[in-house]
Parts: structure tokens; C-alpha cells; sequence
């Protein structure tokens, strides 16, 4: 199939893909405001101090049937809205993913023994956790991106592609010619004329800057907890074991380590105590 063909059948997928979130009521309402929906579990909003990892600027979208998830597993489509914070959630495996706002992620709801592949339209930044027997596969417009473990950033555009990789390494594949370059860590691939070319990443500011507002979707308190310690210097949040799996939905901006313990404990009915440089969170006596 060239690629031409493969791109009619890509607009296809896409007009399938729009009638069936169309249908499913996973569309964005106009006449909505942009609060966050939140199910069940406890939301405690409040503006606290975090930046982890940069995601900016792609457009990936859902490929056909041969290069999606396999035909019989359960899927999940995950949506960010227009005007919301980077939402954050951890899939099956145990990698997190950051997705912009009018952001989709399909992704089965278990991954395959041999192989973890996800299909994205927008932007979105990811942490994979490592194993080697099941690579982790991100199917672009420009790109497929293959990955052992390693966190990077994304952007793909109908015109332009650039991958940056913060930990790790990455396989990528252009779409256009079919040919492969390996990215290592503190390394950017740029999609240029039809060849993909590597040089220094140029701006490491791009890992921290997107995550200033982020919100995390029903994640254990130990996911919010190692996400905050990355930017909390030395006010370190800690939680007693029996706490890590207790789920919660949380929008988070710009507080102090203190006030995000205060917060956490009042959502949860907890205790914290301050040890040193160290906040302590403990279930209530």
C-alpha cells in the first residue's frame, strides 16, 4: 500500500473515529462551561506548586485497523477538553500519560503479552515503564515511536516532527520513507525535508514548562505523590504504605508542599506531620 493510500484510509478512520465519540457523547458540548467532570471519587481542587514533564504541540490521530490495537480487545478513549488542565492517568502497565487539552488516547484496557500500542490525536507526553519483552508502540501522523522505557516529549504536525527524550531511548520510523533513527537521552529528532535528523535537544526548558495546571485523573495518592516530589525541592511529601493505593481527582497549580499535604488530608479525612524537611501523611487515629 503506498502512502498516499494509507493517508485516504487515515482520513477515514478519523471520520469513523469523530461519529463514533459523536455517538458515545465523548464530544465536547459548546454550550458547556470547562469545568472537569468528575465521577465518585473525592475532587479536591486547588492551585498547587507542580511541574514534571513537558508535553507541547503534536497532532497524532487513530490509524486503521491493521496498525490499531488488536481486533477483540476491550478499548478505552480517553479525552482531554478544550480549555482544561493536562490531564494525567496511569495505564495498565503502570505508564503515565499526560494529555493536553483536545487530546484522545484509544488504548486496550489490558495490553497484549508481546506488545503495549496506543493510538493519539493531540498532544500528550509519556512516562513508559520499562520492559523489554513488550515494547510500547505510539502510531503518529509522521511517525510510529517505539519505546522500551523512557519519558519524551512530541510534536507532530501535519507539516513538521520533533521528538525530544528526557530518560531512555527511542525507535523512530517515518512514516514518509520508512526509514529508522534511534534517539538517546538528551537527543531531538526533527523530521526535515522527508529525513528524520538527530542533534542536542536545544531547550530543556520543554520538560517542565506544559505542566504548570494539570489535573490527575482518579490516581493513587503514591502517582500524585512521586509527580509533586519532582518539583517540591525540598519539602518532600511522603505517604504511609497503607495510603499509596486510596484514589483521588485533583486539579493541581500552584501551592506549597504544605498546603498540598493540608489539602490532601482534609479531601481524605487524614493526618500529616512535619518531620524535618519531610511532610509526613498518615491515616487519621
Amino acid at each position: 500500500m503506498t502512502f498516499r493510500e494509507q493517508n485516504n484510509k487515515v482520513n477515514e478512520s478519523w471520520n469513523q473515529l469523530y461519529l463514533r465519540l459523536e455517538q458515545d457523547g465523548l464530544l465536547p458540548d459548546e454550550n458547556i462551561g470547562n469545568k472537569p467532570t468528575i465521577g465518585l471519587i473525592p475532587l479536591l481542587k486547588w492551585t498547587a506548586a507542580v511541574a514534571v514533564l513537558l508535553i507541547s504541540g503534536l497532532t497524532f490521530y487513530f490509524w486503521p485497523q491493521q496498525n490499531q490495537i488488536s481486533i477483540g480487545q476491550e478499548k478505552r478513549v480517553l479525552q482531554n477538553e478544550i480549555g482544561h488542565p493536562t490531564l494525567v492517568s496511569t495505564l495498565q502497565d503502570g505508564s503515565t500519560v499526560y494529555l493536553s487539552e483536545q487530546t484522545s488516547i484509544e488504548y486496550p484496557v489490558s495490553f497484549a503479552e508481546n506488545k503495549r500500542e496506543v493510538s493519539l490525536l493531540g498532544n500528550a507526553f509519556f512516562e513508559i515503564d520499562a520492559d523489554p519483552a513488550r515494547p510500547f508502540i505510539i502510531h503518529t501522523t509522521s511517525a510510529i515511536i517505539e519505546v522500551l522505557g523512557t519519558s519524551f516529549t512530541v510534536e507532530s504536525r501535519e507539516s513538521s516532527f520533533s521528538l525530544s527524550v528526557k530518560t531512555g531511548k527511542v525507535k523512530v520510523t517515518s512514516r514518509e520513507n520508512g526509514k529508522s533513527l534511534l534517539v538517546n537521552f538528551g537527543e531531538t529528532a526533527l523530521l526535515q525535508a522527508g529525513e528524520l535528523q538527530r542533534q542536542p535537544i536545544a531547550d530543556l526548558s520543554q520538560f517542565t514548562n506544559y505542566l504548570q495546571h494539570i489535573h490527575f485523573k482518579d490516581q493513587t495518592l503514591s502517582n500524585i505523590i512521586r509527580i509533586m516530589n519532582e518539583r517540591t525541592g525540598e519539602n518532600r511529601l511522603q505517604l504511609s504504605p497503607e495510603l499509596e493505593s486510596r484514589l483521588l481527582a485533583v486539579t493541581l497549580s500552584s501551592e506549597s508542599p504544605e498546603e498540598i499535604a493540608r489539602l490532601i488530608c482534609r479531601a481524605l479525612n487524614l493526618n500529616y506531620v512535619r518531620q524535618q524537611n519531610t511532610l509526613c501523611i498518615t491515616s487519621a487515629n
